[in-house]
């Protein structure tokens, strides 16, 4: 009978202990917000993201913590005038002005990053725009402000006045794997919040369409002394994905199964124009730094090595002699004179390895990890000399070869204009439906044209003007050139045009 019990006493503590690393071990959600005091996240409790209650992929919680924070983005694009070759109508020899087409719509997308309204984009949806406008995911309608451009990466900043706005977080791009899931997040084809799903299928892609092609040579190459050629800055690290992606897409958001913004949508691998497979996007980690600078600089501060690099290939290990465990890094063919790595000890001959401490085996990689730092910063480059690895530090410099910050690119400023929209009685007196009369001189671009007051502006790029508002608006959005048409008063019969391009 005892040993009945000391049995019955064993099974019930045993069962007791199993119970309670059950509960140990029991799953729990731990999908969390950080920052929500701070920052308005979307919430969206009760659910695990990446598995649905099957054990499937799911990816309604990412999706539903995106789709608020990405924007459709339309705007009219500045018309252009074509010439006309009096060959080609015989019979309208005598019109020989130029024809003025009409202005073309375009639309994107765009990712909000702050509460009260940074909005980033790609720059190929915003360039030679008009005007911009951002609708949100609830239908609310803005006027956005072009705040910076970067071709050399494709990304764009813009702002709408708004506060309180959904916004996504930040992940690392660096933490991406080959294979994970991710969400393609935009409005292809004006179809707004338009959720995909694929998988990353590459890193630092380099596919050739920013300026330079992945044949082309490095980069980051400054000029010799002697050679006034432009320095090419280009920066292709994107991330490869098959997730669908198409016109309307760019500069929306890819994001992780987190709902974490992993990269901004630029590209598609097509011979047709629509997705045929593939798409390309930004890394997070490069874009959170250029979008810094257009805010803090208003452009771009490029940091340079000052090395010219080859891929490490079979061929250019047996041409140079190298050892077989050298195949890895970027092989550094030539080092420019007074830049950064030669100052830093750096010679042609040694295979780059790291940057800063991450591993870096392309052009694309040693590109995109040099392009996160600033003309000063100290960069820590680790390298292979006769099959030994050591570390030196490089202070990176500007295309001018200092470590100063490079100036914002000239500008079309009002810089003190003050202009008032025509009064109802001057509309009629006029004949107008709208305008804006310039009621006091600045030092600006008017000043530069020759305008003076007592000028009523009725168009700025060929866009209506009815406010101070408007007339600030379309000069952040003139890149290059400025064009407006009006009259004074005192000739309101005579309609001027003025131009005025900027040298950059």
């Amino acid at each position: 009978m005892k040993r009945i019990a000391y049995s019955l006493l064993i099974a019930a503590t045993g069962g007791l202990i199993a119970l309670g690393a059950y509960k140990l071990l029991e799953p729990r959600n731990n999908f969390s917000f950080v920052g929500q005091e701070k920052v308005n996240y979307v919430k969206v409790a009760g659910h695990i993201p990446g598995l649905s209650s099957a054990g499937l992929p799911d990816f309604t919680v990412p999706a539903a913590m995106s789709t608020p924070a990405v924007v459709h983005i339309t705007n009219t694009l500045r018309a252009r005038k074509m010439e006309v070759d009096p060959f080609s109508d015989p019979f309208g020899f005598f019109n020989h002005s130029p024809i003025r087409q009409e202005p073309q719509k375009a639309f994107g997308s765009g990712v909000i990053i702050s509460e009260d309204g940074f909005i980033v984009t790609n720059n190929h949806v915003i360039e030679d725009a008009n005007n911009i406008t951002v609708v949100l995911e609830n239908k609310k309608e803005y006027k956005a402000k072009l705040i910076g451009t970067d071709p050399n990466t494709d990304i764009a900043l813009i702002k709408i006045q708004a506060e309180g706005l959904p916004i996504l977080k930040f992940g690392n791009s660096d933490d991406v794997k080959v294979g994970e899931w991710v969400l393609a997040v935009g409005n292809p084809f004006n179809l707004t919040s338009t959720v995909t799903a694929g998988i990353v299928s590459a890193k630092a892609r380099s596919i050739g369409i920013l300026g330079s092609s992945p044949n082309d040579g490095n980069p980051f190459e400054r000029p010799s002394e002697d050679k006034k050629e432009k320095v090419n800055t280009s920066v292709e690290s994107f991330i490869q994905t098959d997730a669908a992606v198409n016109r309307g897409n760019s500069g929306g958001a890819l994001v992780n199964v987190n709902g974490e913004l992993i990269g901004i949508n630029s590209a598609i691998a097509s011979g047709t124009g629509n997705y045929e497979g593939y798409s390309f996007a930004v890394p997070v980690n490069l874009v959170k730094k250029v979008v810094e600078d257009l805010k803090n600089f208003g452009t771009v501060q490029r940091g340079f090595l000052g090395v010219t690099i080859d891929e490490v290939t079979a061929e250019l290990v047996n041409n140079n002699k190298l050892n077989d465990k050298d195949f890895r890094g970027v092989y550094v063919a030539q080092v420019q004179p007074n830049g950064a790595a030669k100052e830093a000890g750096i010679e042609a001959g040694d295979i780059i390895t790291k940057i800063q401490g991450v591993v870096v085996n392309s052009r694309s990689e040693l590109q995109e990890q040099v392009a996160r730092y600033r003309p000063g910063n100290t960069v820590s480059v680790t390298l292979l000399r006769g099959g030994s690895e050591r570390t030196v530090n490089a202070v990176l410099k500007n295309s001018q070869g200092s470590v100063a910050v490079e100036k914002k690119p000239e500008v079309l400023s009002a810089a003190g204009i003050q202009t008032l929209p025509l009064s109802p009685a001057e509309l009629k007196k006029f004949n107008k439906t709208s305008g804006v009369k310039i009621v006091k001189e600045g030092d600006g671009v008017f000043k530069t044209m020759g305008i003076k007051p007592g000028f009523v502006i009725l168009r700025i790029n060929d866009e209506d003007v009815k406010s101070q508002e408007d007339v600030e608006n379309a000069l952040a959005l003139s890149s290059s050139t400025i064009s407006l048409e009006g009259f004074y008063t005192d000739q309101p019969n005579l309609i001027m045009s003025f131009s005025q391009t900027l040298s950059r």
